[in-house]
């Protein structure tokens, strides 16, 4: 029988988990924002000191997110969530009073706590989907929070840059605490964690060391036909999104021979079109397999940034960009929920932590060739 999409927000576990990603994606917006245009002002707009954000925020991805996949099996992720969140907002507050030294570094210490928590957060939040929905509610849900991300992508930099001139870098700190503070709140509205789900590779009477629950974590990836080739898949997503990411402004300056800061007009379509296709497929996710969703999304993805390439008018690289936007969804829902279907609850955390390294480790080595 089909999930109707609709039936999503009488439960009070969705309502309470859209609620508090955006409060978290508002926190997470602002702080960025605020963060790297204090740093541009305090540095003169130093290359190597905005380039430490970028360090602060994805150095935590390899070494924590598979440790953090492994502590998200073995806690309740409920609490785990929750903690996340108290977390994050208490470090705020200390880099907030370490700003009153003078020492505009501490900033930085912002990102790199956040990035670190996150680390254990999203595995355990994959875990709560797992243990609360169905499988053919996951991909409604997945969509629903894959919209929200979309509309943040927009509106984000824009509630960053206003909170950071309007009111400067105190001000916006305490709100991003507040946030983080309001996103664990609304957490409190799931039922508790039952402990009906406990790590296969401890043994009765004892526990298992942490190096052990890795080694079985990546076993059961490569024993896992379907979970093998997801990987993969996310592995050759991630290298074809870091061959083309810098690579955007050359579009509008080389092949559209455009001034650069017509970038922008490249950016709003995609961001349109990922709002669009988010809800396209929540509307869609009852009646399409998730298989189907990945196939169609990366088939679409491969036409439309062929023709972006190929395009030498600006209207039809927008046209190209909107296409290739609707269809992104498709391809992160479609990748989660199959992951979802083919996991044991035990090993979700792991499964996360192994999948979110592997993409971002691609994405960085190819961005680090896309040059030459």
């Amino acid at each position: 029988m089909r999930a109707n999409p609709l039936s999503l927000f009488r439960s009070r576990y969705v309502r309470a988990v859209f609620i508090s990603s955006l409060f978290s994606q508002l926190g997470i917006w602002i702080r960025n924002f605020a963060v790297l245009l204090y740093v541009m002002e305090m540095t003169g707009g130093d290359v190597k000191a905005v380039s430490l954000i970028s360090v602060a925020e994805y150095a935590p991805i390899f070494v924590f997110s598979f440790i953090g996949g492994v502590f998200a099996d073995r806690w309740r992720p409920k609490k785990t969530m929750v903690w996340c969140d108290v977390l994050s907002s208490l470090s705020i507050l200390v880099v907030f009073f370490m700003l009153q030294t003078g020492s505009w570094t501490a900033v930085l210490l912002s990102v790199l706590c956040s990035s670190i928590v996150s680390q254990f957060a999203q595995p355990a939040g994959m875990k709560l989907f797992k243990l609360h929905l169905s499988d053919e509610q996951a991909p409604h849900c997945m969509s629903l929070l894959q919209t929200l991300f979309s509309v943040f992508m927009i509106a984000g930099p824009v509630l960053g840059t206003w909170a950071y001139q309007h009111f400067g870098i105190e001000a916006s700190l305490l709100s991003v605490s507040a946030s983080f503070l309001l996103s664990a709140a609304a957490l409190f509205r799931i039922p508790p964690d039952e402990q009906t789900v406990e790590v296969k590779t401890r043994k009765p009477g004892g526990s298992s060391s942490i190096l052990r629950e890795m080694v079985d974590g990546l076993k059961y990836v490569f024993i896992s036909k379907n979970l093998l080739l997801l990987s993969l898949c996310f592995a050759v997503v991630g290298l074809g999104v870091g061959l083309i990411s810098p690579l955007g402004i050359f579009i509008v300056t080389e092949q559209l021979g455009r001034p650069a800061h017509d970038l922008q007009w490249l950016n709003i379509p995609y961001g349109l079109g990922e709002i669009i296709g988010g809800i396209v497929a929540f509307s869609l996710a009852a009646k399409i397999s998730p298989k189907t969703m990945l196939m169609v999304g990366l088939i679409s993805n491969a036409a439309g940034i062929a023709l972006t390439g190929l395009s030498s008018v600006l209207w039809l690289t927008m046209a190209a960009q909107l296409f290739v936007a609707l269809l992104q969804p498709a391809i992160f829902i479609g990748n989660q929920a199959l992951v979802m279907q083919h996991t044991e609850p035990a090993y979700i955390g792991r499964v996360t932590g192994i999948r979110t390294p592997l993409m971002t480790g691609s994405m960085l080595l190819m961005m680090s060739l896309s040059g030459v």
